[in-house]
């Protein structure tokens, strides 16, 4: 199990940029894959980048994708989203999470809200981006 912690959530007009850190405890986290998913209020938690255990594999939301960025450090113990060109539709708290296991697109495609197959969650930090 590994513990995580965001933060560089905040308020932002759009066209703005704002970058998430996610801290992970433990000596283990270089074994673990990361993701970064968002609810909005009122609406289901959604995917947003997953990143591998290496950092060489990423994949995007079609809603994010040329906007956001993920990387990871994993001497650092930490994973990084890049949020660039930021939309008000953009607001919602976003969470990191991390699991061993890396699905391929195909079979991360069939996995569902809110965990995603994902084993341990941050708590989440509020994204809000003003028109």
């Amino acid at each position: 199990q590994v513990q995580l912690v965001e933060s560089g959530g905040g308020l932002v007009q759009a066209g703005g940029s704002l970058r998430l850190s996610c801290a992970a405890s433990g000596r283990t986290f270089s074994l673990y894959a990361m993701g970064w998913f968002r609810q909005a209020p009122g609406k289901e938690r959604e995917f947003v980048a997953r990143i591998n255990r290496s950092g060489g594999s990423t994949y995007y939301a079609d809603s994010v994708t040329g906007r956001f960025t993920t990387s990871r450090d994993n001497a650092k113990n930490a994973a990084y989203l890049q949020m660039n060109s930021l939309k008000p539709e953009d607001t919602a708290v976003y969470y990191c999470a991390a699991d061993r296991s890396w699905a391929d697109p195909d079979t991360f495609a069939t996995m569902k809200p809110p965990y995603y197959g994902m084993s341990d969650w941050g708590k989440g930090t509020l994204v809000t981006v003003s028109s």
